[in-house]
């Protein structure tokens, strides 16, 4: 029997179950192991109480051999490696983008200035104050259904929120608009899942890889190379979208090439820094690090200076 440890939350077990579906659809015994992680006890600011505090009590519980492997929302992982563990499967993303869920089901451009809306990240509001609609931003925190209950309440105006996780739960129902990476680009990694083991256990890494998305890797790839060489933890305000398209050479032959587009953006929405870039699936750390050198290039360090100086 495998042991998938896994946050408690709706989301959270309803990610990993797919995973535990899918192993058992293969022939793979497999259940769900609850744990308690610091983000889900303590109800404060990501931005203070730390990057990875979705995910260390999950890998120390992987390390101890309480479970076998783990089940992460990708975007929560450190970009620091840790030698313990392997991503042993990627699996197919959901949508990455944002979603806007509004009062009256209005749109962004709809709202009226000085609407309330709620977020738990600094990316997603930096972004927002940047589209100058004169939007009051409140933090957001809590499981997906406490936050749709803050908009359906009256107590917001809106909530942005990843829309993976409202469609994972079934509630894309919800969703007022979904947001196109031109007015807000996702966190790196959003809507994709990082299926975790130990290091050493080989045999069960090749069992996961079975689940593999290689188009997904490739750009879950690019987009944490990218927060990594901006030396970004996963609440700052950076975001990233890679997606593998087919192009036509010149002549007539059909290929796949990565595209990336990356952005850092001012807290106080002053300044958003974009840059963008297209490479090669198989080169896609390259390729992260290019469109990084080139956010840099345009003045990232000052705005990231700037955003931790902030903090």
């Amino acid at each position: 029997m495998i042991r998938i440890g896994t946050r408690g939350s709706l989301l959270a077990t309803t990610q990993a179950g797919g995973v535990r579906d899918a192993l058992i659809a293969s022939g793979h015994p497999a259940e769900l192991v609850i744990i308690s992680t610091e983000g889900d006890r303590n109800q404060g600011p990501i931005a203070e109480i730390g990057v990875g505090v979705f995910t260390a009590a999950l890998r120390e519980a992987v390390d101890d051999g309480r479970v076998d492997m783990a089940v992460h929302s990708y975007k929560d992982l450190p970009t620091a490696p840790d030698e313990r563990f392997v991503i042993a499967a990627i699996p197919p993303r959901e949508d990455p983008r944002d979603a806007l869920v509004a009062r009256d089901g209005m749109v962004l451009g709809e709202l009226p200035p000085g609407s309330v809306i709620g977020t738990s990240s600094p990316r997603r509001a930096a972004q927002l104050r940047a589209l100058g609609l004169g939007l009051e931003i409140r933090p957001l925190r809590g499981n997906l259904d406490t936050r749709l209950n803050r908009v359906s309440s009256g107590d917001l105006d809106g909530i942005v929120v990843a829309r993976a996780g409202l469609a994972r739960i079934g509630r894309l129902g919800d969703v007022s608009e979904s947001l196109e990476p031109v007015q807000m680009l996702p966190a790196p990694a959003q809507g994709a899942l990082a299926v975790e083991c130990r290091a050493r256990d080989t045999d069960l890494a090749a069992v996961l890889a079975e689940l593999d998305d290689p188009d997904t890797r490739a750009a879950v790839t690019a987009e944490r190379a990218l927060l990594a060489e901006l030396e970004a933890g996963c609440s700052a305000p950076v975001g990233a979208i890679a997606e593998v398209v087919e192009s036509i050479d010149e002549e007539g032959r059909v290929f796949e090439e990565l595209s990336l587009r990356g952005c850092v953006a001012a807290l106080d929405g002053s300044d958003v820094i974009r840059a963008s870039g297209v490479g090669s699936p198989e080169r896609a750390r390259e390729l992260g690090l290019s469109v990084a050198a080139e956010l840099f290039e345009l003045g990232a360090r000052d705005v990231l200076a700037m955003e931790r100086s902030d903090r």
